[in-house]
């Protein structure tokens, strides 16, 4: 059996915030919400004190490379969709 490590790099586009409170508020409440809603694991990973940007990370493991390409899809359309104030500038999903 073959196990796969599934990776999602995500930049938000934070533009509407003034403060890095209200940055961090926003990027909390994806963090927090993203495990519960589609069970893989996320962080922060980079412009971390930049107000107006943010670059998360998804990771997930499966044998089934097609299932856990739609499962980070879905994520990714869950921001888009429920998060109109963190919209969505790039995405990227690799396999190791």
């Amino acid at each position: 059996m073959t196990v796969h490590i599934a990776t999602c790099i995500i930049e938000l586009n934070l533009s509407g915030v003034r403060s890095l409170k209200e940055k961090r508020r926003i990027v909390k409440s994806i963090l927090s919400r993203l495990p519960r809603q589609f069970n893989v694991a996320v962080a922060e990973i980079d412009n971390h004190d930049v107000w107006h940007s943010a670059v998360i990370a998804l990771v997930t493991v499966g044998n089934d490379m097609a299932y856990l390409h739609g499962l980070l899809e879905k994520s990714v359309a869950w921001i888009e969709k429920t998060r109109p104030d963190a919209p969505i500038d790039a995405y990227t999903i690799e396999f190791r």
